[in-house]
């Protein structure tokens, strides 16, 4: 094969002599510049490669394959020789590979399984301004082995559009950039009309481009649903007679995917009707014309069914732009969007990090065993934490380390809740069900019927095995689920048929595995309403296929503060339950806070989880369990419950304060404790629990013992230090001593100004207002009439005797003549007192 010039082919020795000085680089390089296909056969020469071989991760399938079947043709060789590529399910590799393009799954694996990436001496990540998740963890693990076990490794990140600079800063990597190869493309708009469905929208947009413009269209639809749907309708225009109408997508054969990657060998115009895939990952000969609806299928987390699942949503303006380039890759081109010029989209695509459920995040940073790696957006610590007490639940994690079950789950490369149902299992019949169920929880569903019941979906499946389709059924769903189980019974090497029939409780039997969080029990009272495992409640339809079943298995559920609703089951047998989870079912004495009676019960309950299955009064509780109950108590009443006096009101509102103040104070070994609502009710059972214990009530805990609670923390030498820093009173020139009121804003997280509320003649021949907390805040001075009623508030004392003074005094001295009012109050000898008599 006759190779090609590429825009990026100059920037080709820049990159090589980058990589020979430093072991990362950033690339940027629009679509079709050849960074995918010409960079890695570059480097295979470099002497820091010393005959290693080059991982590329490439996030599409359909790209992994068509980037190694490029490269290969260029070197006159087959897939799985010099170039070979690995994809799930799919291994085109050998002995004499050199370079190997692997998607997003394969890579982690491949770091997992060997840390030192013993034979790799490159790892290149190619779009990586997608920001799929995977490819955000391997570049942390792949940082995380460079500094610590290969400082040799190379590491390039390849992308079309990013904030390389931002990247290249928090890689401290060098930046390079190919202008690539782009012709003008004009851009217009082609709202829908009123009620329009998309694919009579796309429809009129492709008659137009094939009237108006030469070339071939490319058009841009959010999935295989969008581009059947539109294939169909296409199939019917005048506009496309003699001209080849072609789908482009991650599930088609390799042969289908093929043809659409080549001209068409008879010279006809072509209409490409491509996912996102074609967005920067392959290049299409002849295109001319991209019609982009603006919309994508990118992965969102699903509550109802606890996975990440493909959700239309509009494209970012980074894609739609290079959408858009794809028009003008030969000659100048024309880009038709199918939103209004009015709508404005974000500027970038976020990262899968920050709206993705993190159990396969979570379970591999635990096989890892070090969670602080160093990612180019960090995990949401909610998320994560969230993730964590699922694989506790699935039995992947033991605290916060991986257990032999977790590893093996690992090794399957599917969601943890798919791996724990995978390999539970212990009879064959049992492990096929399981392959079913996986290949029914990854699809789409496959019967048009509202029905919540697991097993109809299942038999559905059986049925179609058997040759027979049920009439709410989809044909080209169910053959997809059989090929996907099919792959899933390849992966465990289970050569066992499926059975053809299965009691639904069986379904349940095997399902609970991947949702133990779902397992739920019928409430005693309400027939439609079941208890959770992970302490909520749902609700059945009416209609409900579930209805009377005592356990049942939640695979679906939509969830709702209200009610949640049950949308998909199966029910499960309790013995099988309790065979299988048999530590999870606890009978134990409690002694708790009962919220409505505002008073403690003891009881004896039986628990599978949080399901409470049989509670019985205690007669004779535990005493030593009654502080655990208090504690409760206040968490949920608040620390208002308490006995505050305003004395130990005002002394909390002073350690805030002085926190505040006085920076250093809140750090380090000595640092004056946090008293905020929020960490004194975390830190309840340290510093409350022990004034609790012994007592039976609330209401026994005296005013003093809470007082003593709060200052437990405390050395001796603090308090000292906050008595001298912000005093209960301070001394005033009347020889008395007067108090200062502290208080604390919760709602702007800040201090108030502390106030000395004093008599003004109290203050004669003070000049300056007084301070604390080490001279650096000043007291708000409430300055009062003999009758205590207020003159003047002031920080400024000096200013007030200067400007106010002879306006309160020519006020004041006749209302109060008893009391001293004097011409120069610098002067005159401050008193508490009424004059003298006779004076």
């Amino acid at each position: 094969m006759n190779r090609p010039a590429f825009p990026i082919d100059e920037l080709l020795p820049r990159i090589r002599e980058s990589l020979a000085a430093h072991p990362r680089l950033v690339l940027e390089a629009p679509p079709g510049a050849g960074k995918t296909t010409q960079v890695p056969p570059a480097l295979l020469d470099e002497p820091w490669l010393q005959g290693r071989r080059i991982v590329m991760l490439e996030p599409r399938r359909v790209a992994a394959r068509a980037a190694a079947n490029f490269m290969a043709r260029q070197r006159g060789e087959d897939v799985g020789e010099t170039v070979g590529y690995r994809i799930r399910f799919e291994n085109r590799v050998s002995a004499r590979t050199r370079i190997e393009v692997v998607t997003e799954g394969i890579l982690t694996r491949m770091l997992q399984d060997d840390p030192m990436l013993e034979g790799v001496g490159a790892l290149l990540f190619d779009e990586f301004h997608e920001r799929h998740l995977a490819a955000d963890l391997g570049l942390a693990l792949a940082l995380d082995v460079q500094s610590g076990l290969r400082e040799d490794l190379r590491i390039v990140v390849m992308s079309a559009t990013l904030d390389g600079e931002r990247l290249a800063t928090f890689l401290d990597a060098p930046r390079l950039s190919s202008a690539g190869r782009s012709f003008p493309v004009s851009i217009a708009h082609f709202p829908a009309r009123r009620e329009e469905a998309l694919e009579h929208q796309t429809r009129r947009a492709v008659e137009h481009a094939l009237t108006h413009h030469p070339g071939d269209v490319l058009v841009f639809l959010p999935g295989q649903r969008e581009i059947a749907r539109t294939h169909s309708v296409l199939e019917n225009s005048d506009a496309t007679r003699g001209i080849d109408v072609l789908a482009l997508h991650g599930e088609l054969p390799v042969e289908q995917q093929s043809r659409v990657l080549q001209p068409d060998p008879d010279g006809r115009r072509r209409v490409v009707l491509a996912t996102n895939v074609a967005e920067s990952s392959v290049t299409l000969p002849g295109v001319r014309v991209v019609v982009d609806s603006g919309l994508a299928r990118e992965p969102r987390y699903d509550p109802n069914s606890g996975f990440a699942r493909l959700d239309v949503a509009n494209i970012a303006q980074a894609s739609a732009d290079q959408r858009a380039g794809r028009a003008g890759r030969v000659a100048e081109g024309w880009a038709c969007r199918l939103w209004p010029e009015s709508q404005r989209l974000e500027p970038q695509r976020r990262p899968e990090m920050a709206q993705v459920e993190l159990a396969g995040l979570a379970l591999e940073l635990a096989a890892w065993g070090d969670a602080n790696l160093r990612f180019v957006d960090a995990p949401p610590p909610g998320a994560l934490a969230a993730a964590r007490e699922l694989l506790q639940r699935l039995g992947a994690l033991d605290g916060g380390t991986i257990t032999p079950l977790g590893r093996r789950m690992l090794g399957l490369g599917t969601h943890p809740r798919l791996a724990a149902m995978l390999l539970a299992p212990s009879n064959r019949d049992e492990q096929a069900l399981a392959c079913d169920l996986a290949a029914l929880l990854e699809a789409r569903d496959p019967l048009r019927s509202r029905s919540d019941a697991v097993a109809e979906r299942w038999q559905a499946l059986a049925a179609f095995r058997a040759g027979r389709v049920a009439a709410d059924a989809s044909r080209s769903a169910l053959a997809a689920l059989d090929q996907q189980a099919r792959q899933w019974r390849r992966r465990l090497r289970l050569e066992h048929a499926p059975p053809s029939n299965a009691p639904a409780h069986l379904l349940g039997d095997v399902l609970l595995h991947a949702f133990p969080d779902r397992i739920a029990r019928q409430h005693p009272s309400d027939p439609y309403r079941y208890q959770l495992a992970n302490g909520r409640s749902a609700k059945l339809f009416d209609d409900s296929a579930l209805y009377g079943e005592p356990w049942i298995a939640i695979s679906e559920l939509r969830d709702d503060p209200r009610d949640a609703r049950v949308l998909r089951a199966a029910p499960l047998d309790e013995q099988r339950l309790r065979e299988d989870f048999q530590r999870r079912f606890v009978t134990e004495d409690r002694v708790v806070w009962d919220a409505n009676a505002r008073g403690i019960a003891a009881v004896r309950e039986t628990r599978f989880d949080r399901i409470v299955i049989e509670s019985k009064p205690l007669a004779k509780p535990d005493p030593s369990r009654y502080a655990d109950a208090l504690v409760d108590a206040v968490r949920q009443l608040g620390l208002r419950a308490l006995p505050w006096t305003p004395s130990l009101a005002q002394w909390r509102a002073r350690v805030r304060c002085l926190r505040a103040w006085l920076p250093e104070l809140a750090q380090g070994p000595a640092a004056l404790p946090d008293l905020s609502d929020a960490a004194l009710l975390d830190t309840l059972d340290a510093w409350l629990k022990p004034a609790l214990t012994g007592k039976t009530r609330l209401d026994a805990l005296g005013e003093q013992e809470l007082g003593e609670a709060l200052r437990s923390t405390l050395e001796w030498s603090q308090r000292q230090r906050i008595d001298a820093l912000a005093p209960v009173r301070i001394a005033v020139p009347s020889g008395m001593e007067r108090a200062i009121e502290y208080d604390y804003d919760d709602e702007t997280d800040a201090p108030v100004a502390p106030v000395l509320a004093v008599k003004l003649q109290e203050l004669f021949g003070l000049a300056d207002t007084p301070r604390i907390a080490d001279g650096r805040v000043p007291l708000t001075l409430h300055l009062l009439s003999p009758g205590g009623k207020p003159l003047q508030i002031t920080q400024d004392l000096r200013g007030f005797w200067d400007r106010t003074y002879p306006e309160v005094k020519k006020e004041m001295k006749g209302r109060y003549p008893k009391h001293p009012w004097p011409d120069d109050p610098w002067t005159a000898a401050a008193t508490h007192r009424a004059k003298p008599r006779g004076t």
